[in-house]
C-alpha cells in the first residue's frame, strides 16, 4: 500500500465518526412525528427533550472532548465513540419511554461531540500541508454522506414494521460496530507521541507514510522545537491565543446561525409546511441529502485549491440569496417546488462553504499541545447553538411562522460575510507550526 493509500485509509477511517455524526443527527428527521404522537407531551417537551437529547449530549461530549484526546490520545477517544454510537443506536431502538429514549440519543450525542474533537485533530495531525485540507474535510464529506444515507433510511423505513421509528434510529448499529472495527487499524497521531507522550520510535512509522521525502529525525525536531518553547501550564485562555479563540467562537457560531441544523433536524416538517405531502416530504429530503453530498465533494476539491476563505465568501452569498427567498416564500404563501429548489440552494451554499471549512478551520488555528483543548472549545461552541436552535424550532415556527425564523438566519449570513471580509485569515497550504506563529501573540 502506498503513503499516499495509507493516509488516504486512515484519514477516511476517521472520518467515518464523521458518517455516524451525519447518520445520527438527521435520522430523528423521520420518527420526528412518529414519536410526538407516541408520547404527546407539547412542542417544549418535544423539542427540549425527544427531538434535542442527542445534541445536549453533543455539547458535553464537545466540551470534554478534548480531556481524552490530548490525555489518552487520539486513537482510543476514537475507538470509544464507536462504542457510544453503538450503545445509542441499540437503546434507541428499544426505548420504551420518552425519557430511556432521551438517555440513550444522549449517549450517542457524547459520541458525535467528542467526534468532532478527536477525528479532525487526528486527521489534521497526521496530513501533509499540501493535502491538510482535503483530507480533514473527508469528515465533513462523510457527515454528509451519513446523512443521506439517513435519509434515504427514514424513507426505506417508512412502513417497515409496526413501529418504523425503531428501525429508523436502531440500524445505526450497524455502520458504528463496523467502524469500532476499522478504527482498531489506524495509528497513533505522531505528534501526539512525540509531544505528549515522549515516544519517538512509535512515531517514526507515521511520520515515514505522511513525508517520505524528509528524514524522519528532521520532522520530529521540529515538532520538538516547535514544543520546547511552550510552557506546560499553558491553556487556550492564555492572552496570546485570544485571537484563534475569537475565530473559532464566530465560525462555529455563524454556522449553526444559518439554520443548518434547525433544517435538517426538522426536514419533512419544512417541506410539508410548504406544501408536500408527507412522502413526497421524506423524498425531498433525500434530495436535500443528494445535493449536499454533491456540493461537499466540490468544497472538498476547491478547499486547498480556492483557499478557505474564498469557500466561505461563495458560502456567505449563497445563504443570503436562499435564505432570503425561503423566507419570502413562506411570507408570501408559495407553495408546490419552489421552496424545495430555495433549500436546495441553502444546502448548496453551506456544503461549499461553511460544510467544507468548519472542521478543518478548527483544528488548525491551535498550537499541537493544546489543539484539543482548541477544538473542544470550538466544536462546544458549535454543539451549544446546534442545541438550542433546533429545540426552539417547533416553537418558533408556532410564535413568529418559519418566515420569520429563516429571514432571522439570512441577517445573521449578513454578519458571517462581514466575519469572512475583515476577521478570517487564510490557512490555506500552511504548515501547522506555522500557524501557531502566525495566529499566536509572542
Amino acid at each position: 500500500m502506498s503513503a499516499s493509500t495509507k493516509l488516504f485509509f486512515w484519514s477516511l477511517t476517521a472520518g467515518l465518526a464523521g458518517f455516524l455524526f451525519g447518520f445520527d443527527t438527521v435520522v430523528i428527521s423521520g420518527a420526528d412525528k412518529a414519536l410526538q404522537e407516541l408520547w404527546p407531551r407539547g412542542e417544549v417537551f418535544h423539542g427540549w427533550v425527544i427531538m434535542s437529547s442527542a445534541l445536549w449530549g453533543t455539547v458535553i461530549g464537545a466540551m470534554f472532548g478534548g480531556f481524552p484526546t490530548d490525555k489518552y490520545g487520539r486513537k482510543p477517544t476514537l475507538i470509544i465513540i464507536g462504542l457510544l454510537y453503538f450503545v445509542s443506536a441499540v437503546g434507541s431502538g428499544l426505548a420504551t419511554d420518552p425519557w430511556m429514549f432521551a438517555i440513550f440519543r444522549f449517549i450517542g450525542g457524547l459520541g458525535v461531540g467528542a467526534s468532532t474533537v478527536a477525528a479532525p485533530t487526528f486527521i489534521s495531525e497526521i496530513a501533509p500541508a499540501k493535502d491538510r485540507g482535503k483530507l480533514v474535510a473527508l469528515y465533513q464529506f462523510n457527515i454528509v454522506f451519513g446523512i443521506l444515507i439517513a435519509f434515504v433510511s427514514n424513507y426505506l423505513f417508512k412502513d417497515f414494521g409496526a413501529e418504523p421509528w425503531r428501525w429508523m434510529v436502531g440500524i445505526e448499529a450497524v455502520p458504528a460496530l463496523l467502524y469500532f472495527i476499522m478504527v482498531f487499524f489506524i495509528p497513533e497521531s505522531p505528534r501526539w507521541l512525540v509531544t505528549v507522550k515522549g515516544n519517538l520510535s512509535a512515531a517514526i512509522p507515521t511520520l515515514q507514510v505522511m513525508d517520505p521525502q524528509t528524514p524522519t529525525d528532521a520532522q520530529i525536531r521540529q515538532i520538538q522545537a516547535d514544543h520546547i518553547k511552550i510552557q506546560q501550564t499553558e491553556s487556550i485562555w492564555d492572552k496570546k491565543y485570544r485571537f484563534p479563540l475569537i475565530l473559532a467562537f464566530f465560525i462555529s457560531f455563524f454556522n449553526q446561525f444559518s439554520g443548518i441544523n434547525a433544517f435538517l433536524y426538522y426536514a419533512p416538517r419544512i417541506f410539508e409546511i410548504a406544501g408536500l405531502e408527507s412522502s413526497s416530504a421524506l423524498l425531498s429530503s433525500i434530495g436535500v441529502g443528494i445535493t449536499n453530498l454533491i456540493f461537499t465533494y466540490v468544497g472538498l476539491m476547491l478547499i486547498d485549491k480556492l483557499g478557505r476563505r474564498q469557500l466561505m465568501y461563495i458560502g456567505s452569498v449563497g445563504y443570503i440569496i436562499s435564505l432570503s427567498l425561503v423566507s419570502m416564500a413562506f411570507f408570501t404563501g408559495i407553495k408546490g417546488v419552489a421552496v424545495p429548489i430555495f433549500l436546495f440552494m441553502f444546502i448548496a451554499s453551506h456544503a461549499v462553504g461553511q460544510g467544507a471549512i468548519i472542521w478543518v478551520f478548527i483544528s488548525e488555528i491551535f498550537p499541537n499541545h493544546l489543539r484539543g483543548q482548541g477544538t473542544a472549545f470550538g466544536t462546544s461552541i458549535h454543539w451549544i447553538f446546534a442545541a438550542i436552535i433546533p429545540a426552539m424550532v417547533p416553537w418558533l415556527f408556532k410564535v413568529i411562522g418559519p418566515g420569520a425564523v429563516f429571514a432571522i438566519f439570512a441577517v445573521m449570513m449578513v454578519g458571517q460575510l462581514i466575519f469572512t471580509w475583515k476577521v478570517m485569515p487564510e490557512t490555506k497550504g500552511v504548515s501547522l507550526e506555522d500557524l501557531e506563529k502566525k495566529l499566536s501573540v509572542h
